[in-house]
Order: structure tokens, then C-alpha cells, then sequence
């Protein structure tokens, strides 16, 4: 699994103009499912995600993670992550997970995270998604399980 974390001040997702997912403070993260990737997976993604540090403590250093802070988690799929780009000029797909495993495994994820976590939101998996966001910093990460 891959995940792009981006610290934001706020963040949401609009479906056919309608908001679907958003948070205040915390992380929009982006995640890309692989054909190899299991619940096991998304469980260590999960972990890295609530306990990575991003988070500027009294002295401004990255110290708190998102459990320390008690930020929010917006969870979006984005399957071009998985995208081959070391060849050509077009993205192949043929590394991304399969439709059905996708959404599988991401709604793993949100159910999981929203058992372990407070508060948690997402986009739609497979919708034409609209992303707002104001980036914090910016910080962003990408994280690969």
C-alpha cells in the first residue's frame, strides 16, 4: 500500500458537488492499493498513519503524531498511486490492485481506522472526486507498507 499524507489545516472531498468527508486539522491522506497488499497492510499503514510524528511540538519540532494531537483523518482512494511511471509518457495501471480488492481493503481501512480513531472521514472509492485542502507547512509524506 502506498499513502501520500499531506498535514492540512482543513480538508474535504466533494462528490457531484456534494461534501462527502472533511476535517479540521490533521491528515488528507491519499491511498493507493497494489495487488499484493493484504489487511495485514493496511493494519501497518494504519499504524503509521495514527503514530507518525508531522506534528510541531512547543519548540516547533516534529514530536506529535496525529493521536497526540487529536487530528482529524480523512482517508481518500487514489489508485494512481499504484501507477508504473518508470517508462513512457503515458501511467500504466497494470500495478494497481483490481477494483474489487481496492475497495476491499480501503474500506478495511476507514473501518479500522474509525474504530481507532476520532474523527475519521472519507471520500468515495471510485467517485470523480473533488479535493480541498489547505496544506499545512506543507508537510506531506509518502509512506509505502
Amino acid at each position: 500500500m502506498k499513502a501520500l499524507l499531506q498535514r492540512v489545516r482543513g480538508a474535504r472531498v466533494e462528490v457531484g458537488g456534494e461534501v462527502v468527508g472533511a476535517i479540521d486539522q490533521g491528515l488528507l491522506v491519499l491511498v493507493g492499493v497494489e495487488p499484493q497488499d493484504d489487511e495485514a497492510y493496511a493494519d501497518k499503514l494504519l499504524h503509521k498513519l495514527l503514530n507518525y510524528r508531522v506534528f510541531g511540538d512547543a519548540d516547533g519540532k516534529m514530536n506529535l503524531s496525529l493521536k497526540d494531537v487529536g487530528g482529524g483523518l480523512l482517508l481518500v482512494s487514489q489508485f494512481t498511486l499504484a501507477a508504473d511511471t518508470k517508462s513512457g509518457m503515458r501511467p500504466s495501471f497494470s500495478s494497481a490492485a483490481p477494483p474489487a480488492q481496492g475497495a476491499a481493503l480501503f474500506d478495511y481501512l476507514l473501518t479500522r481506522a474509525g474504530a481507532q480513531h476520532a474523527p475519521v472521514a472519507s471520500g468515495r472509492f471510485g467517485a470523480e472526486m473533488q479535493v480541498h485542502l489547505v496544506n499545512d507547512g506543507p508537510v506531506t509524506f509518502l509512506l509505502e507498507v
